[in-house]
């Protein structure tokens, strides 16, 4: 079986080598055919601490690590343009 892989961007990194990554689902309406959009957060793995705020990342899912936390970070696509 595939392992799920998601892009999306992370929203914090304040928890010690944990990051939340908001990604998007965009689908159209059934009827209205409008572009709609689902956003999920995930709290992924983030071994070296490397993410800041606004990072655009590919997250992997894994098995459980805690409570909440399925994902591991597997690469960062683009750096923030934001100054931290």
């Amino acid at each position: 079986m595939p392992v799920k892989q998601q892009v999306g961007i992370v929203i914090s990194n304040k928890m010690q080598k944990t990051i939340v990554v908001k990604v998007e689902n965009r689908y159209p309406h059934p009827i209205y055919a409008k572009t709609l959009i689902k956003t999920k957060k995930y709290l992924a793995h983030d071994e070296l601490e490397k993410c800041t705020i606004g990072d655009k990342v590919l997250v992997q899912e894994c098995r459980p690590l805690s409570k909440r936390k399925r994902w591991n970070l597997v690469e960062i696509l683009s750096k923030s343009s934001l100054i931290s």
